[in-house]
Formats: C-alpha cells, structure tokens, sequence
C-alpha cells in the first residue's frame, strides 16, 4: 500500500480499476443518499456491466476466494454510488462502516473471510481513511440470488 499514490483516485487506476457506472436499483430505492456530511449506499450487488457474474450460496456453489472477488466487486459498486451523489473520489474523507451480507450454505461460517474482500480494496484505496467498523452477516438468500451484498457510510467533504 505504501508504494500507492496517495490521491485515492491513482490509487485506483494504480490497482488497474475504474469506477463503474452506478448499478440501476432493481427496487424502489435510490443507489445512495447524502445527508449533512455523510453517504449512506443501499446494499450493491457484484454486479459487473450490468450482470450478475455468479449466482448460488457462499459454501455451496461459489467458493470463499470467489465470494471474496464478488465482495470486492461489490465495494467498488458502493464506491461509485457515494460519488454519484458526493461528486467525486477524493471527497470521501473516510469509509465509517461497512455492512455485507453473505448468501450462505447451511454450516458455512467464513463470511469475514468472504467481506475482507470489500475491506480490503477500501484500504487500497484509502489508506488509513479506509479502515472501518464493519458486520458480516450470513444470511439464506439475497435478491437476485446473489452470493454477497455489500453497503457503506462514508463520511465527505462538504458539498
């Protein structure tokens, strides 16, 4: 990390990722809202060009290492909803919390390993900054059969 520009924006595009467009909601619900000086996103899916690239419970039909690139995905998803709606990158001041679900087989109890994912693409790109509190919860099913879900609290800039 340490050999990572320190704007978040190059650190991004140093790891080779691009902020993807906002995923459409496919609810009544709105990708991410800002109030005072915080975003709060609504769970993102891994979706990726519009699709969800797997479907099937964590410990059953996707494994950890690739629930853990979904989860990764998914951070990236959350990312781009707080810049729709704070502007830009580099206004995010700190990642506050993450919430991830994890869709998984019965007995299946690695879901902090499946969100290191997310938690770890957020310290890649901010540093320090992206150092969160943080739940992982297991959960039977998420919509669209996804395998994870990932949500965010950031604090920004004032508009």
């Amino acid at each position: 990390m340490s050999d990572l520009p320190a704007d978040p924006r190059e650190r991004l595009a140093a790891l080779g990722l691009t902020l993807p467009e906002v995923p459409a909601p496919v609810a009544a619900y709105v990708p991410a809202v800002r109030t005072g000086g915080f975003v709060y996103t609504s769970g993102q899916l891994p979706f990726v060009d519009g699709k969800l690239p797997r479907t099937g419970k964590v410990g059953a039909e996707v494994g950890v290492d690739e629930a853990r690139d979904l989860a990764r995905i998914c951070a990236l998803n959350a990312l781009a909803a707080v810049v729709s709606v704070a502007g830009d990158l580099s206004d995010i001041v700190r990642i506050v919390k993450v919430v991830g679900y994890v869709a998984s087989a019965p007995g299946f109890t690695a879901q902090p390993q499946v969100l290191n994912g997310a938690s770890e693409l957020l310290g890649e790109v901010f540093g320090e900054a992206g150092r969160h509190a943080r739940s992982a919860v297991g959960v039977a099913v998420l919509p669209l059969d996804a395998p994870v879900e990932v949500e965010l609290i950031a604090e920004v800039r004032p508009a």
